[in-house]
């Protein structure tokens, strides 16, 4: 079996409502999703999720050669970006290309990902995380009452804004998920999204801590400031999560030389072999690990495999436009199918038809980080929340389920 070339598609997450983060809110809901299909002379062909920059120079690493030797390509592709490096969206490209190779192994040999892999469990538990700081109050009950109706019983809440804010939203989510859990505390996350400086998140997780007892804070400072990030963790009694922005194994160890991580994240757009090395790393600290992202099919597979796996974020319940997945969830879990591979399927006629289409990355996006961001000196208002009351729709249960609108 040979690699004899790939295509690429853009297809779009739609939220019906806002989402995003203290760094800024897609105010429309449509968020864009990458996607790379890689072909093989055999009539296989993976799916993998995430960029597509720099692909006609990083493929050329792997084209040609046979799909199953998977690692050895991955690390091909990391010396193919050996000069410019391989941080960011390129990091992307080698992660989706890599998740397409184990989609194609995992066919192959007729097994699901998880069961090639050496899983035991399909089951893997999870969180709610509705990426929800542009939401009112009654729509964020709501949408963590739909949260809830599935069995989840953690969330994580973006803030960072304002103390007293903050408190209050999680506040709110504990009474939703301590109410669906029968008076069962509830696990309580917050993500800040690298918004304060040190003393910022220490005085604002004290402060929450006075009255709410956090099972983590995440990235409460910028992702590479291991002093930082160990200075807030001996300040506060809540763990620290950071890594789903580290791109490389290089990057986590003075993190974990110094002490600074509690939770190890890695996102799903980096790819499986990332997170597997990434899980070995932190295993050997005795550290637990934590996938995160939207659709992290890949790093599903791969954390029923993984000793040291803690929980996986679960964002919106529906899967891409045009995309369907063999995996449902059900009491607080994601229940893998039998599918071979990751059990994705593209509909590409879906997906090149599609009308909705997410606008130029705007100024005041999540991805784009504020001129005052770790430097303010007053609480900043809430993205939306004066904004009117808005109908949500109704979450399906079942991810293989998507009628395109």
């Amino acid at each position: 079996m040979r690699i004899s070339g790939y295509r690429t598609l853009t297809t779009v997450q739609e939220w019906d409502r806002p989402v995003g983060d203290a760094n800024g809110v897609y105010a429309d809901g449509v968020v864009p999703v990458s996607i790379v299909m890689v072909d093989t002379d055999e009539g296989i062909t993976g799916v993998g999720i995430g960029p597509h920059v720099e692909l006609d120079g990083v493929f050329a690493a792997i084209e040609g050669e046979d799909p199953r030797g998977v690692t050895a390509l991955y690390d091909r592709m990391l010396r193919q970006t050996f000069k410019a490096g391989h941080a960011g969206a390129v990091f992307g490209t080698i992660g989706a290309l890599d998740t397409a190779l184990w989609d194609i192994k995992a066919k192959a040999a007729g097994e699901p990902l998880w069961r090639l892999l050496g899983g035991r469990d399909r089951r893997v538990p999870a969180y709610a995380s509705g990426l929800d700081i542009g939401l009112t109050d009654d729509e964020l009950v709501s949408v963590y009452e739909v949260y809830a109706q599935h069995g989840l019983r953690a969330a994580k809440i973006k803030g960072g804004l304002d103390i007293g804010r903050d408190r209050h939203r999680l506040t709110l989510v504990q009474e939703v998920l301590t109410e669906a859990g029968h008076g069962k505390r509830p696990g309580l996350m917050l993500d800040v999204n690298e918004a304060w400086s040190r003393k910022q998140a220490i005085r604002h997780v004290c402060e929450l801590e006075r009255t709410l007892d956090l099972t983590w804070i995440e990235e409460p400072v910028r992702r590479w400031d291991a002093e930082g990030l160990a200075t807030v963790g001996r300040g506060i009694r809540a763990s620290v999560a950071t890594g789903e922005n580290l791109t490389g194994l290089e990057q986590y160890r003075p993190l974990l030389a110094a002490g600074a991580v509690d939770i190890v994240q890695t996102a799903a757009v980096w790819g499986v072999t990332h997170f597997l090395r990434v899980s070995v790393l932190a295993h050997a600290h005795d550290l637990p690990v934590s996938p995160i992202g939207n659709i992290p099919v890949g790093l599903l597979h791969a954390a029923t495999s993984v000793p040291n796996h803690m929980a996986s974020e679960l964002q919106d319940l529906r899967p891409p436009l045009g995309v369907s997945v063999d995996l449902h969830v059900e009491d607080g879990a994601f229940l893998l199918g039998d599918s071979p591979g990751l059990g994705l399927t593209i509909d590409e006629n879906v997906v090149g038809g599609a009308t909705r289409r997410p606008g130029t990355l705007a100024a005041d996006g999540p991805g784009v980080r504020p001129e005052q961001a770790g430097r303010r000196l007053l609480a900043v208002a809430d993205h939306n929340h004066d904004a009117q009351q808005r109908l949500l729709t109704p979450l399906a249960v079942d991810l293989r389920d998507r009628t395109p609108r």
